[in-house]
């Protein structure tokens, strides 16, 4: 018969058959499938058959309640030409259902299940934040091969007008690498990140807070974590992750040290300051967990977090405003060299590798300058607590000892 919509309509199931399937005699392949579904309800549906490979392959082609007679027609010679040009419509369609269960959001957790053993603790919580964060939350969903540079670029215009250029560069770099290692796994035959908004990069930051302005923020500061974070900020010049990330194993009490491990420094190199008099008061006011590293934070193995929900209280309670974090370091380096302390000798203390350290010289010169570190530090601390106390402090040069 020739399958219209009234032969079809007259259809049913034989007596003691729960499927059958009637194929049109002019289209070769073309059938019309009744079976018995769940409940003894009657399934009619559109199909197409065909060969490959040796192999018999039959593809739905949609519900008889849903799809013309005409339209089934019509979409099974569409098939059957494409199997006449040697492709396999079925098997696309499987492929197509394969990759389509294959999301960002789990490539992205296969990524992170590798990179994981590769990178360093901050790095790791970095990578995850900015993939599995809210930042590409509308692309999470998309099947992995189907985004394209225009939702990517989307995502990045929109990031960089909510959280700053900055976070928008980091952003489209971490993703630019999740696609790049997706192409190198097969995932995927392109990078959609290439080529797509780049974000204007910002002013480097020349903001040096003067004497009031750091005492202000040091008296401003609670006794919460946050508080002791920012005070060894100031005493040590280190970075937020490295004060942020403290753990109780990088202590040496016993010879009165701080151990900063070359896993978790930027120059992955090791890094050693004494513990001064202030330093010691802060530390020993933190207690201790049974089975807890970490000093600051409530995640086992990242540290303190907090730093964006608790700044602004702090800026509201010293009365200092446009100033970063990464300003105290850069504020600390300034009032030392102010106050006497070599170059250097600062250099030292903020695990700098420039300078002497960078030329000829520091092929040679691989002091660490512990004395001379101890007494900058004392120094700095002398010079602070006059701050805080609110005196004026005489600046004497510092010099250094033969």
């Amino acid at each position: 018969m020739k399958l219209t919509a009234k032969a079809v309509n007259a259809l049913t199931l034989p007596p003691g058959k729960t499927d059958i399937i009637h194929f049109d005699d002019q289209l070769p392949g073309f059938g019309f499938r009744v079976r018995q579904g769940a409940g003894g309800k009657v399934l009619r549906s559109w199909i197409v058959q065909y060969r490959r490979a040796s192999a018999t392959r039959r593809m739905l082609l949609g519900s008889a309640e849903v799809v013309s007679a005409e339209a089934a027609r019509q979409a099974a010679r569409k098939a059957l030409g494409a199997v006449a040009n040697g492709q396999d419509p079925q098997g696309e369609r499987a492929d197509r259902r394969d990759a389509d269960r294959l999301t960002l959001r789990k490539a992205v957790d296969e990524y992170l299940a590798v990179r994981k053993r590769e990178l360093r603790t901050r790095s790791f919580f970095e990578t995850a934040r900015y993939l599995s964060g809210n930042y590409f939350r509308p692309l999470h969903g998309m099947p992995l091969d189907t985004i394209e540079r225009r939702d990517v670029a989307t995502c990045i215009v929109r990031i960089a007008r909510e959280s700053g250029n900055p976070t928008a560069s980091q952003a489209r770099s971490k993703l630019s690498a999740f696609f790049a290692w997706c192409m190198r796994m097969g995932m995927v035959e392109a990078n959609p990140v290439i080529g797509t908004h780049q974000p204007a990069k910002n002013k480097s930051r020349e903001r040096v807070l003067n004497d009031d302005e750091m005492a202000a923020i040091w008296r401003a500061c609670g006794d919460d974590e946050f508080g002791k974070i920012i005070k060894l900020l100031i005493l040590t010049g280190a970075r937020r992750q490295e004060i942020g990330g403290m753990r109780w194993s990088e202590f040496d009490f016993e010879r009165g040290t701080w151990t900063l491990p070359a896993a978790r420094s930027k120059n992955s190199r090791a890094h050693t300051l004494p513990l001064m008099p202030m330093m010691r008061e802060i530390i020993d006011t933190v207690p201790q967990m049974v089975g807890r590293d970490q000093l600051f934070g409530d995640r086992a193995t990242i540290g303190f977090t907090g730093w964006h929900d608790c700044k602004p209280g702090l800026d509201a309670r010293s009365g200092v405003g446009d100033w970063h974090l990464h300003d105290l370091r850069r504020s600390t380096a300034t009032r030392m060299a102010d106050i006497g302390i070599a170059p250097h000798i600062i250099e030292q203390i903020l695990n700098h590798q420039s300078g002497h350290k960078a030329g000829p010289a520091g092929i040679y010169n691989r002091s660490s300058y512990e004395r001379e570190v101890r007494a900058a530090l004392a120094l700095w601390e002398d010079h602070l607590r006059t701050l805080i106390a609110g005196h004026e402090r005489k600046l004497v040069p510092f010099q250094q000892t033969a």
